[in-house]
């Protein structure tokens, strides 16, 4: 497996980009948004840092009520589709959106067939509009949004029926009641053994639970919460071995280092190698 996260600076060229993620440790990165005469040098640099190019990021609002701000979303994951394999990267990574007016948001319109169905026409197009050949298109995870499941996953995997059609799997994001959060091995050997075929990245946080009723999840640091590390690597291990855990959502360089600290030291204790 791989490890990486954000890193934080400015940096004049790929090659120095692409050293920082090796200073701190890291095996993949994030795509930044490049031009086009940018993506040779940022794969070159890649390559040569043995720095495997996690994903691009289409985040958006497909399934937006607004004409308009849905085509300029659709838009925006085709070229962020196209420019993933351009560059190299594992994948490319939007949610399915929102039928609600926050783009990321609930909404009871949400995990219904007819939004079901919107979303395997939409990922069909963007696929069918970018044609990528060595990239994929995923579909992160969601709590309230399709797909919150392993097996909502595999419906949308049968469904839009495209080999360029792959697995994000964040498996914080479906941990949406108490019987997951205190079981979250049993939901990832869920994950993995429906999924696992399909995965092309991981997400890595965690998740706690307050005591106020009536329920509050929340993201926290890694190694804060009820996430089983060491079953979610052990799963992971089993994956090919540039499958990329990408670390996400804490806010300074401090955490992150103790987010991936947290990692590698059970990744040592499982006897797990994180190239």
């Amino acid at each position: 497996m791989r490890l990486g996260g954000p890193i934080f600076g400015q940096f004049d060229n790929a090659d120095d980009w692409a050293r920082a993620h090796r200073k701190l440790g890291y095996s993949a990165a994030y795509v930044p948004g490049l031009q086009p005469d940018q993506i040779a040098a940022y794969a070159s640099a890649a390559a040569a840092n043995d720095l495997v190019l996690a994903e691009v990021g289409a985040w958006s609002n497909p399934l937006s009520d607004d004409p308009k701000a849905r085509q300029e979303a659709i838009d925006k994951c085709i070229s962020a589709l196209a420019m993933a394999d351009e560059v190299g990267a594992r994948l490319c990574v939007n949610i399915a959106g929102s039928r609600g007016q926050k783009w990321d948001g609930p909404d009871p319109k949400n995990l219904t067939r007819e939004t079901f169905d919107m979303i395997v026409e939409i990922v069909r197009h963007i696929i069918d509009s970018a044609k990528p050949k060595r990239t994929c298109y995923t579909l992160e995870t969601m709590p309230w949004i399709w797909p919150d499941s392993a097996d909502a996953y595999l419906q949308l995997i049968h469904a839009i029926d495209r080999k360029q059609f792959a697995v994000h799997l964040d498996p914080v994001n479906i941990v949406n009641c108490p019987a997951r959060i205190f079981d979250t091995k049993t939901m990832l050997r869920e994950c993995f053994e429906k999924l696992g075929p399909y995965i092309r990245g991981c997400h890595g946080k965690d998740i706690t639970i307050a005591n106020n009723l009536t329920l509050h999840l929340d993201e926290c640091l890694p190694g804060t919460g009820y996430l089983d590390y060491a079953e979610f690597l052990r799963q992971l291990d089993r994956l090919h071995p540039d499958t990329p855990l990408m670390l996400e959502h804490l806010s300074t360089p401090e955490e992150f280092d103790q987010a991936a600290a947290h990692v590698r030291k059970v990744a040592k204790q499982e006897g797990i190698q994180i190239r």
